[in-house]
């Protein structure tokens, strides 16, 4: 009699957004998975009808618009019936041997909220996907080489086993990208969720390779708006309002003094970043904090 096979209790999640390039290099893990949520953030390059093309199991959610990583998240994990789910994002690689294990692993520790593969770059080289969280102390030392028990892990790829979460809830819809993932951690290691990272299991990840489009210089620069916004809204959570305002204007000044040196080196990319931080900076407005 034949072992069932453990793809069969994981859904993989996956936000797209202008992701049909990534389409190819996830067919290899996507094929042999029964169960498949695809949350695209209005795509206007054909991720959808792709994704319907290549897997008619996925079930695809189209919202027209971008409702950010982490609502889109959670719009596809609410439609999770599996004991686990996988987020996976469209520019990561597993093999499915490598996502079955970490099943197994989420089996044999039934207490643990999310068990993360080792992420490396395209090179090999391991990345540092994993610490504690900096409200408690700074990390530091050498990288994983066995199963560890962390505080943090990068939302890249993660399975959640989904009844660990029922009280807590997924993402904080405030973080319209960036910091989700250290918001979701930091709740979970404070109700002493733990979540394990396992080297065995390694991810493949083409680092900010998931969005392509026409332009370019103004991914960056909404890349920037929206990671100093989500940073002071962090602050304002998990530690005070008064230091995210004084953050706020320290950044401000530093940025506003090295924009017209980035100007002079002349690095497209890197200027459309710097003026999207400063203009994140400079909109942002702080909100009453809620638990």
């Amino acid at each position: 009699m034949s072992m069932p096979d453990p793809l069969d209790r994981v859904t993989v999640v996956l936000v797209t957004f202008h992701s049909a390039h990534c389409l190819d290099a996830l067919h290899a893990l996507l094929a042999h998975c029964p169960h498949i949520v695809v949350s695209d953030n209005g795509s206007s390059d054909g991720t959808p009808g792709q994704v319907r093309s290549r897997w008619p199991q996925a079930q695809v959610l189209e919202h027209g618009r971008n409702l950010g990583f982490g609502a889109a998240n959670n719009r596809a994990l609410a439609q999770v019936k599996t004991p686990y789910a996988f987020l996976l994002n469209p520019d990561c690689e597993v093999t499915p041997d490598g996502l079955r294990e970490l099943v197994r692993v989420a089996d044999d520790m039934p207490d643990a909220a999310i068990v993360a593969p080792q992420l490396c770059a395209a090179s090999g080289q391991p990345e540092a996907n994993y610490r504690w969280p900096g409200t408690v102390w700074a990390s530091r030392g050498p990288g994983a080489d066995a199963p560890a028990c962390v505080g943090f892990v990068v939302g890249a790829a993660m399975l959640f086993r989904m009844e660990r979460f029922s009280d807590l809830g997924f993402f904080d819809e405030r973080f319209f990208l960036y910091y989700e993932d250290d918001d979701l951690c930091l709740r979970l290691f404070q109700n002493q969720r733990p979540m394990i990272v396992w080297p065995a299991v390694q991810a493949i990840h083409r680092s900010r390779g998931s969005v392509k489009g026409n332009t370019p210089w103004r991914s960056e620069y909404l890349r920037g708006y929206h990671h100093a916004q989500s940073k002071l809204t962090y602050t304002v959570k998990h530690r005070s309002l008064a230091l995210a305002r004084s953050q706020r204007w320290r950044v401000l000044l530093t940025t506003s003094l090295a924009l017209p040196l980035r100007a002079i080196a002349w690095s497209p990319r890197l200027l459309a970043r710097m003026a999207g931080r400063w203009m994140g900076l400079a909109q942002w407005r702080p909100y009453e904090p809620r638990s």
